[in-house]
C-alpha cells in the first residue's frame, strides 16, 4: 500500500482489531454449542448477532463494518500490484469475504436476519434440483475445502509470518504470535476443511442441511462421541485466530 494512503493504513489496522472480536465473539457461541446452549448460528454472522445484544454492541458493529470495509479495499488495491497471479486470486477472496462479513454486520444493524447458514443451505436447496447447481454447489465445496487446506499449511508452516513486521516484535512477542498464529490458522483451516468436505456431501447426497458452511461444521463435530471437547478445542482455537488478528493491527505489514 502506497504511504500516501495513511488513512486507509489507520482504518485497516482497526479493521484487524475488529475482526479479532468477531472471532473472540464467534469462540464464544462455539462454546455455548459445545455446552448444549447455542443462542446463534455457529460462524461469524451469529458472532455479530450475539455482539448486538451487549449494550454498546451497535457502535461496535458500525466500527467493525467499516473496518471489513477498509480491509477490503485494500486487498483489491493489493490486486494491482506486481505480484504472482495466484497471490492476486487470493486478494480478491479476502476482499470478497471482508465486504460479505460487512455486509452480514450492516444487516445485523438494520434488525433484519443475518444468518449466513441459513443463506448458504436455501441457496443449495435451489441449487441441488438441476445438474448444473448440483455442480455448482460441489465446487463451492472443493473451494471452501481448498481454503480450508490452505488455511491449515499457512499455520502448520508458520506461513503467516511473512506477512508480519517481525523487526518490531521483542523475541517474546514473536514467539507468542508464532503460538497464537499456529494453533489459530490450523483450527481455522480445519473447520473450513470440514464445512468444505460438508459442502461436497450435500452435493452428492442431495442434502442441503448439510451446506450450513461453519455452522454444519460445528454441529457435526458435536454429534461426535466426543464432541464436546472437539468443540471446545475448536473455540479454543478461534480463540488464538482473534487475538492473533488483533495483534495484526499492529505488526501486519500494509
Amino acid at each position: 500500500m502506497s504511504t500516501d494512503n495513511t488513512w486507509l493504513e489507520k482504518l485497516t489496522r482497526a479493521g484487524f482489531i475488529g475482526y479479532g472480536i468477531v472471532h473472540l465473539l464467534f469462540a464464544y457461541v462455539v462454546v455455548r454449542i459445545a455446552l448444549g446452549r447455542p443462542a446463534a448460528d455457529g460462524d461469524q454472522s451469529g458472532a455479530m448477532q450475539k455482539l448486538a445484544e451487549s449494550p454498546f454492541g451497535a457502535a461496535l458493529i458500525v466500527v467493525i463494518v467499516i473496518g471489513l470495509a477498509a480491509m477490503a479495499l485494500w486487498q483489491v488495491l493489493e490486486i494491482f500490484e506486481p505480484r504472482r497471479p495466484w497471490e492476486r486470486v487470493a486478494s480478491a477472496g479476502r476482499a470478497a469475504f471482508y465486504l460479505y462479513l460487512g455486509w452480514n454486520g450492516v444487516k445485523v444493524l438494520r434488525g433484519k436476519p443475518a444468518s449466513s447458514a441459513d443463506t448458504q443451505q436455501n441457496a443449495a436447496e435451489g441449487l441441488l434440483g438441476s445438474d448444473l447447481g448440483r455442480f455448482a454447489v460441489l465446487a463451492a465445496g472443493v473451494v471452501v475445502a481448498g481454503i480450508g487446506v490452505g488455511l491449515a499449511v499457512a499455520g502448520l508452516t508458520k506461513r503467516f509470518e511473512r506477512h508480519l513486521r517481525v523487526s518490531r516484535m521483542s523475541r517474546a512477542t514473536r514467539d507468542l504470535l508464532r503460538r497464537l498464529g499456529e494453533v489459530g490458522f490450523t483450527t481455522k483451516g480445519i473447520a473450513y476443511g470440514i464445512a468444505g468436505a460438508l459442502f461436497i456431501v450435500a452435493a452428492v447426497q442431495y442434502d442441503p442441511d448439510k451446506a450450513r458452511g461453519l455452522d454444519a461444521a460445528l454441529r457435526t463435530l458435536a454429534a461426535e462421541t466426543y464432541g464436546t471437547w472437539l468443540l471446545l478445542l475448536v473455540a479454543l482455537g478461534f480463540l488464538a485466530y482473534g487475538l492473533f488478528s488483533m495483534a495484526e493491527a499492529r505488526y501486519r505489514k500494509i
